[in-house]
């Protein structure tokens, strides 16, 4: 599973133009360049990426399934069982 994970960063890295990649302090790969990022943890096998489009969304996927999109602080996250949360500027809602 860490070699696929590993596989699909490096891949998502190699899409993004002009990538910069650099292992930080605690061991992960981050990858950036443009409006994308990619992370890999090889102490946990765990991958996110993350993609900002002309409207200012982030859209943030990582290899455990969950999937989120926000913007100035508000958005909905999706977890990878049924679970959603909203969060607006009046507060937090999850079902």
């Amino acid at each position: 599973m860490k070699i696929t994970t590993l596989l699909a960063c490096l891949l998502l890295a190699s899409s993004a133009h002009a990538a910069d990649c650099y292992k930080n302090a605690r061991g992960k790969v981050v990858c950036a360049g443009d409006d994308k990022a990619v992370t890999y943890n090889p102490n946990t096998g765990t991958a996110v990426k993350g993609e900002k489009n002309d409207a200012g969304v982030t859209t943030v996927e990582g290899s455990g399934g969950g999937k989120a999109k926000v913007k100035n602080g508000k958005g909905v996250v999706k977890g990878p069982g049924d679970t959603t949360c909203v969060k607006t500027a009046k507060g937090t809602k999850c079902r």
